[in-house]
């Protein structure tokens, strides 16, 4: 009877031994398949007064999203490729000092106090003309130099899967009217989506256009390109621009032209096409008029068959801007990991309301009120196929 014992005593041992190995590769393995996010004390800075800092987001599928609060940017979102393999698919540095630089093209950033480009940097409003910071030759973009994405907002409130920001916008910061309180939301769920909650008042009539400006490539950020996705858009139209890439105010049906992404398409295979519109974006960098009620509803698709990768988008918004990354040089190597970001090594998917909305009579308004909420939503969810 003590033989048997002592063997079954043995062998609980080793089947615990075993399994608790079993337990540690498996946990082994799935730490040598993460991607290491940037190093927090590299974003740990008083800048303007403030402190920035580094925020992680998890989930229970190991998905993590990085976030800084200065300018409120994405710096990482890491998620599983079709085998499991877990890559960073968001463009960003290493080093919050990197976001400061001059010229750095608002990598995940929080865009406001108006998304995308106001022509000749000016609009009237209740008969009063608003001169703007001309940050892109006679227009403004992206809110102006010193727009929300150079702010450091404040952070109200942080647990593992959700980062509260909140930012004041001063009574004419930018050249705009009223004091505008600001506050998004991030939310990392477990069906591998972020959402990306947007909320705004004010106390004097103000145009407001918040938009998120993460780059994505769903192949790795550092990948040479993006002209291997497939991309679909329920658009019907985009609003034309002109020779500057503001608005012509008309709308044009997408039908027969390389803006046409209804059905999955190669974003290469007609990208230098012999078109008015590519010639003046450099590539697509167009507002699409999104064929959507309203509500939060599925008006995109970006999918990567090197990797599996699908990301769909969901917003509220009437507008999306897609941008192919037409900018990016690779000049230097200051990208995450020492990486250069190469030309159209990345795309944006900016839900919005349409470029230059206050100089456009025809285009959906983005005049806020005092007493009225601003309140829209836009979510990047994740999946493989």
């Amino acid at each position: 009877m003590k033989r048997i014992f002592y063997l079954s005593m043995i062998i609980g041992l080793a089947f615990g031994s075993c399994t608790n190995n079993q337990q540690k590769g498996n946990q082994q393995d799935t730490m040598q398949n993460m991607v290491k996010i940037p190093d927090s004390v590299n974003f740990q800075k008083d800048i303007a007064g403030k402190r920035t800092n580094l925020y992680v987001l998890k989930n229970k599928n190991n998905m993590q999203v990085a976030i800084t609060n200065y300018g409120g940017r994405i710096v990482s979102i890491i998620v599983p490729d079709k085998n499991g393999k877990f890559i960073d698919v968001s463009l960003g540095y290493d080093y919050v000092e990197t976001f400061q630089k001059d010229g750095e093209p608002f990598f995940g950033a929080l865009i406001g106090r108006y998304g995308n480009r106001i022509g000749k940097a000016k609009f009237t409003l209740e008969g009063k003309e608003y001169n703007l910071d001309a940050n892109d030759g006679v227009n403004t973009l992206h809110g102006g130099k010193m727009g929300f994405h150079a702010q450091v907002w404040d952070v109200k409130a942080v647990n593992d899967n959700s980062l509260q920001l909140h930012y004041t916008s001063k009574d004419g910061e930018g050249g705009y009217a009223g004091t505008l309180e600001v506050e998004v939301k991030y939310t990392l769920t477990d069906d591998n989506s972020i959402d990306i909650s947007y909320q705004a008042k004010t106390d004097k009539v103000t145009p407001v256009n918040l938009t998120n400006h993460a780059y994505f490539n769903l192949n790795g950020e550092g990948d040479s390109t993006i002209l291997d996705h497939l991309l679909t858009i329920k658009a019907d139209a985009i609003t034309p621009v002109d020779e500057g890439l503001i608005p012509t105010g008309a709308l044009m049906d997408v039908t027969n032209t390389p803006f046409d992404f209804r059905k999955a398409t190669l974003i290469g295979a007609r990208i230098d096409e012999n078109h008015e519109q590519l010639k003046r974006g450099k590539g697509y960098d167009h507002n699409f008029v999104l064929n959507k009620t309203a509500g939060l509803q599925l008006i995109a698709n970006l999918y990567s068959p090197k990797t599996g990768i699908l990301m769909e988008v969901l917003t509220e918004e009437p507008g999306l801007q897609f941008y192919s990354g037409n900018f990016l040089t690779g000049e230097t190597k200051d990208g995450k990991g020492g990486k250069a970001y190469q030309y159209r090594s990345a795309l944006c998917l900016e839900t919005q309301h349409f470029p230059d909305s206050p100089n456009q009579k025809n285009f959906p308004s983005t005049i806020l009120k005092p007493g009225d909420i601003y309140k829209t939503k836009t979510v990047y969810k994740f999946s493989t196929k």
